[in-house]
């Protein structure tokens, strides 16, 4: 019997025939005759379909349309989760620009590494501070050191990039509730706890909200379920948060990278591990019986085959967060991932459920 990923392939192959079909030769023949019944010229149907796919790759394919940039002129941006990955590069690289930047970690006062080289910059411009998104003393404490240090208060905090999060893994009879709150209260709790504390300071900027959230706040997956719940969530937030500020002239961007695992390391074979060991010796009687082992653990090896895969260079996703930043319009939602990851988005969010499932569950 084929292998499930040659059977996937061979659908994805058939269907993309099916539609280019339909699209190419039933879809004109259908609108022609509409055509010759209303008695309009056939052609201008054709001349039509070519125009909407021109448009279609058009979209697709050309860069971003220049929108104008905001000047720098000592704006400050407050970054979460800057110990490693994403956070890390993103402070390094809005100092290049002339930012002034607070960076916040969470191991800061544990000697951090992520946390030690920024501060190997002695720079007045890279302010790094201890920062736990789940902790409301220090997100308080982290608020009053921004404002304090800000190089004109009045003008207030130009942007915050809630950045910090973790990720988990586990089947929903294997995951526990408190793992579901655990992921929540740092993925989507946290961003809130902190949006919440700074929105004085972004509104007298009349700044911006940036939430880095995941192509899984989009579409769901199979052993993910914790963490797609605090990105969905996250997403719902971050909308009713961008109606609520355009009044204030606050612009907030939602940032949905792809598979960055090999430049993050937010999923490790060692933390991977791990949580097998916890997930299966916290799973009850009945689920282990149920579902037994050979099942979990080639559930875990589908999971531990992803550690260290995707795109090494975060690039672009700096280059969407600078442009959440800096730019005058900037877009409501940004997607930096790999094309066969906009591929299945497009296609898990536009089809039936009953085809999408076909094609990728």
């Amino acid at each position: 019997m084929a292998p499930r990923s040659v059977i996937k392939g061979v659908l994805l192959v058939s269907f993309s025939v099916f539609l280019t079909l339909v699209l190419g030769v039933g879809l004109p023949a259908l609108l022609n005759a509409l055509m010759r019944l209303l008695g309009l010229p056939e052609t201008s149907v054709s001349e039509c379909i070519v125009l909407l796919y021109l448009c279609f790759v058009l979209c697709v394919a050309t860069p971003r349309v220049p929108r104008g940039f905001e000047k720098v002129n000592g704006k400050a941006v407050l970054i979460t989760g800057c110990d490693t990955g994403i956070g890390y590069a993103l402070a390094k690289h809005l100092h290049q620009l002339g930012f002034t930047v607070f960076a916040g970690c969470l191991h800061k006062d544990e000697g951090g590494e992520g946390a030690k080289d920024l501060e190997t910059l002695h720079s007045d411009r890279m302010k790094v501070l201890q920062l736990d998104v789940c902790s409301e003393e220090q997100v308080n404490q982290a608020v009053d050191y921004v404002r304090e240090n800000l190089e004109d208060s009045e003008r207030g905090l130009w942007a915050v990039v809630n950045n910090a999060g973790i990720s988990t893994f586990g089947e929903v009879e294997f995951t526990a509730m408190d793992t579901y709150k655990q992921v929540s209260e740092v993925n989507l709790w946290g961003t809130v706890r902190v949006t919440k504390a700074v929105l004085p300071l972004i509104r007298r900027a009349k700044g911006r909200v940036v939430n880095v959230s995941s192509l899984f706040g989009r579409i769901g997956n199979p052993a993910r379920s914790s963490y797609c719940v605090s990105k969905y969530g996250l997403e719902a937030f971050s909308d009713c948060l961008r109606y609520e500020m355009k009044t204030w002239g606050v612009k907030v961007s939602i940032v949905e990278p792809g598979n960055f695992l090999a430049a993050t390391g937010i999923l490790t074979r060692d933390t991977v591990a791990a949580m097998a060991n916890r997930l299966w010796s916290e799973a009850s009687a009945v689920v282990k019986e149920d579902y037994g082992k050979a099942h979990f653990e080639r559930q875990v090896a589908a999971v531990r085959s992803h550690c260290g895969s995707g795109d090494k260079d975060v690039a672009p996703v700096l280059d969407d967060i600078t442009d959440a930043i800096m730019s005058k319009r900037p877009y409501t939602r940004y997607v930096p991932i790999q094309p066969h990851w906009w591929i299945r988005l497009q296609l898990m969010s536009h089809l039936p459920a009953a085809v999408s499932d076909l094609l990728y569950i």
